[in-house]
């Protein structure tokens, strides 16, 4: 089944006003009735706690009320209904699939929203490869644009991780890698990403999302992001680091929605040529590396010790 990524995901919060803020200044453009947009028009979606539009609250402290995902096309949503209709109660009106998952995350399908990107990446110059920036070409400048791209993926809390898993291996996920006796980063098949969701196995009273996340243009732009986030007073909860499994650079924050948000960049990619490794959760299996933001500093004497 030709499923993308997740398109939106929508949030029950009870400050509208403090929410709206924190993903403008996490980078999102506000486009209107409550939606925050990266650049290829996948969102995060505010509404208020009680509106009786969204699907019934989780019963824990997650905020989120739906994942949608985007698909190829009406072909897949087509096969999706047939799939899920064998085993469970949906609704399909105005092009919107709409079900719950074994473990009760409501979801929704619809033909993407995403926009076509044409951005450049990162580039990089190393000795003994050819240069990718020319002569005269700068890699970083203080103001330069740092926004996020599209909405990577989503970590879902669960009571049981493998009912969880196979319901989305139903739906044609693959798992990439995994965290034995944790859970599976899984990868749809419409994409080579090396997963757009990750679950972690917790007690029932921890059911929700852990965190999401958006990718940027490359590492510089995670730390620019963040740093710029920082500056605005948003506590940093984990990083800047770089991820083992998916390779990918982060940085995790705090933040009013009832989960981590975080900043990431230059993800694996993987086909069906790929056999998922596995190996226990741990400080070394998490990241590759590890950093923690500090206030800004220029040398103005000799350093520490007196000794150059």
């Amino acid at each position: 089944m030709n499923i993308i990524g997740p398109d939106a995901l929508v949030f029950g919060v009870d400050d509208l006003a403090a929410c709206g803020r924190y993903l403008i200044d996490y980078g999102l453009k506000d486009a209107g009735a409550g939606r925050f947009e990266a650049l290829d028009g996948t969102a995060v979606i505010l509404r208020a706690k009680d509106d009786p539009a969204l699907p019934p609250a989780m019963g824990t402290a997650s905020l989120l009320r739906e994942t949608v995902y985007g698909v190829a096309d009406t072909a897949t949503l087509d096969a999706i209904e047939a799939e899920l209709r064998r085993d469970r109660e949906l609704t399909r009106r105005d092009g919107v699939l709409r079900c719950l998952d074994d473990m009760g995350f409501p979801l929704a399908f619809q033909v993407t929203v995403r926009r076509p990107l044409a951005l450049p990446a990162e580039t990089v110059n190393a000795p003994g490869a050819t240069p990718q920036r020319g002569p005269n070409a700068i890699g970083v400048t203080p103001d330069m644009a740092a926004l996020p791209r599209t909405l990577s993926h989503v970590v879902y809390f669960v009571p049981d991780v493998a009912k969880a898993e196979a319901f989305y291996t139903r739906l044609g996920f693959v798992c990439t890698d995994r965290f034995t006796g944790v859970g599976p980063f899984l990868r749809p098949a419409g994409t080579l990403d090396h997963h757009t969701l990750f679950m972690i196995e917790t007690p029932p009273f921890m059911q929700g999302c852990e965190h999401f996340t958006f990718h940027m243009g490359g590492p510089t732009e995670v730390l620019l992001a963040g740093t710029r986030f920082v500056e605005k007073g948003y506590e940093s909860f984990w990083g800047p680091g770089r991820h083992l499994y998916g390779s990918n650079w982060f940085w995790y924050f705090n933040s009013p929605l009832g989960c981590h948000v975080e900043y990431d960049a230059d993800m694996d990619l993987h086909d069906d040529r790929w056999t998922a490794r596995e190996t226990g959760m741990g400080a070394d299996a998490s990241q590759a590396f590890l950093f923690q933001y500090r206030q800004k500093w220029a040398p103005s004497g000799p350093p520490p010790g007196g000794k150059h």
